[in-house]
């Protein structure tokens, strides 16, 4: 069986797929130690990590009422007639997820060759369902004025991406920002995995110190995800936490697979009735679930949220959303796609990463197309670290990826079934191989690791990249903008004799080297600016050379190995 797959792996890698994805074997420049099953296994693996979102996006997203309409204000959750409405629209929104992740992670794989998935952010579906449309459509901004407003944010996104000014603005964050926003979405999505709604449930809601230690049956929460007892009996909170545990010895032992075998061990056993772990408990709730996933195959067609979109833009409340979500995906996205590049090992000595510039024009791309399924704005996945982790270093993981989702639009009821508890035991292991990465912050100047630690911290605890990014950011300014002023005008250099010092030398440079192209995309460089090109050629030659003549870093494991270095 070995040598089969081998063989196959081997003309895969030969074929002109082998080539395009850079696969080993293939001969190309620059190719990457992995394989065609390697990236199947990888793809798989994101795929279940990231499942959740399928329902869990489809459910926050309902909750604004989807342009149905209410008979009257303050009854909307009384209104048999509204509430039946909005079972529609989530059973759409569910289709809709499925068709977008599908459709955004193929041609992430297939134009940027990165094995990074798309789906939509639960922080912006929060935002649109929360704060911008309301619960039930209460806060002025109806459903399809902001989806509108969310398109042509979307289009202002792609032509920034396309002159380059995402790219440019990604090379000029502080290197120790860089690293605190891998290790800040490693403990975010630790933060996730430990959660109720995607994860074990080891965390649960506190009126007085807003978290507590959770791991009670579900049947003991309260509506805010408090448990109102029997902490830590939970028999899925054990479940969990054994495939935890199972992931992290194969993958001690270098075993193939291991997040996807760990998933699936704590999937399946969760679709037998009647254990104290089953997903389908004997209630009218675990009932209907079962019916559900007893049809194996169900198709819907979406009659609500297909091109639902109005450009009525008059409305300021309207124009005010669409500013912050630009602002919001600038920071978000661009952050998440740079930490998922950096924790596949893909950024180089300037701070790019190869395949950026399609990478960034086909994520804004996705924000526009999204809307036409009635998604809020689609985002890098941070789970894609996960098939990372599984050996995962082409587009085709996030191809395979893209090819479950579309399955799981025929094939929703079993794909829609993997429990919360299956999938969080891999995003805390992600987690733990992500947060490695702090041994690269610069903690020997305060004006460096203050920064740096404010990202890291801030992400997970306010459920948001972009606000760790605009914490780490704005502190980074204001502490070293202070300090430039206090050394200038007072002269407290370091010098010998000082009585204050601020050692300029062990601060690093704020942003990577520059290759003199601003922020003009390469496609312009090449064909209007030959002196540009040529001389940034020479100057990358030179970083070369440089790193040629440095001690040999750590590389990425091999696909043997199956884990990554961070």
């Amino acid at each position: 069986m070995v040598k089969f797959l081998d063989d196959i792996n081997e003309k895969v890698a030969k074929s002109t797929v082998g080539r395009y994805f850079k696969l080993k074997g293939s001969g190309v420049e620059k190719e990457r130690d992995t394989t065609f099953f390697t990236e199947f296994r990888a793809g798989a693996t994101t795929y279940v990590t990231m499942a959740y979102i399928v329902a869990v996006n489809a459910i926050i997203v309902s909750q604004s009422g989807g342009g149905c309409v209410c008979n009257g204000p303050g009854i909307c959750d009384k209104d048999p007639e509204y509430l039946a409405c909005v079972d529609v629209v989530r059973r759409d929104l569910v289709t809709g997820t499925a068709a977008m992740c599908a459709i955004a992670s193929f041609l992430m794989g297939l134009g940027a060759n990165l094995p990074i998935c798309l789906a939509p952010g639960l922080g912006g579906s929060a935002y649109f369902t929360f704060t911008v449309v309301g619960f039930f459509g209460t806060k002025g901004v109806k459903f399809k004025d902001a989806l509108a407003a969310i398109f042509i944010e979307g289009l202002i996104f792609m032509v920034l991406s396309i002159f380059g000014i995402r790219q440019w603005l990604a090379r000029h964050i502080p290197p120790s920002i860089k690293v605190a926003a891998g290790a800040g979405i490693g403990l975010f999505l630790t933060h996730i995995g430990l959660q109720y709604s995607a994860g074990v449930g080891l965390i649960s809601h506190s009126p007085a110190t807003l978290v507590d230690i959770g791991g009670c049956p579900i049947s003991a929460l309260d509506d805010l995800k408090g448990c109102k007892g029997q902490q830590m009996q939970s028999p899925t909170f054990w479940l969990g936490t054994i495939g935890f545990f199972l992931i992290v010895i194969l993958m001690n032992y270098k075993v193939k697979g291991s997040i996807l075998i760990g998933v699936l061990f704590v999937g399946i056993l969760s679709w037998f009735r009647n254990t104290p772990w089953t997903y389908f408990p004997s209630t009218p709730a675990g009932d209907a679930s079962f019916a559900y996933f007893s049809k194996v195959v169900d198709l819907h067609k979406m009659e609500k949220t297909l091109f639902a979109l109005n450009f009525d833009l008059t409305s300021g409340s309207v124009w005010s959303a669409l500013v912050i979500f630009l602002f919001v995906d600038i920071l978000d996205t661009t952050g998440t796609l740079y930490s998922m590049a950096r924790f596949g090992g893909y950024v180089d000595e300037f701070g790019d990463f190869e395949g950026s510039y399609p990478a960034f024009i086909i994520d804004a791309f996705c924000i526009s197309l999204g809307t036409l399924f009635g998604m809020p704005p689609m985002t890098a996945y941070i789970e894609s670290g996960a098939g990372i982790s599984e050996g995962g270093k082409t587009g085709l993981t996030a191809m395979f990826a893209s090819i479950f989702f579309f399955l799981s639009i025929f094939f929703a009821p079993v794909f829609a079934s993997l429990p919360a508890w299956a999938s969080g035991p891999a995003l805390v292991f992600v987690g733990a191989l992500m947060i490695g990465s702090v041994v690269e912050i610069n903690w020997n100047y305060l004006g460096d690791s203050v920064p740096a630690f404010l990202t890291i911290a801030i992400m997970p605890l306010t459920y948001s990249i972009a606000y760790g990014l605009i914490g780490g950011l704005g502190s980074y300014i204001v502490l070293n903008c202070i300090i430039w002023l206090i050394d200038t005008l007072l002269g407290f250099t370091g010098e010998k004799g000082s009585k204050y010092k601020s050692d300029q030398t062990l601060r690093e440079p704020w942003r990577a080297e520059d290759d003199g192209t601003f922020f003009a995309p390469a496609w312009f460089v090449r064909k209007y600016m030959p002196k540009t090109q040529a001389k940034k050629m020479e100057l990358r030659q030179k970083v070369l050379d440089k790193t040629a003549e440095a001690p040999e870093s750590v590389p990425l494991k091999s696909e043997e190995e199956t884990t990554v270095v961070v």
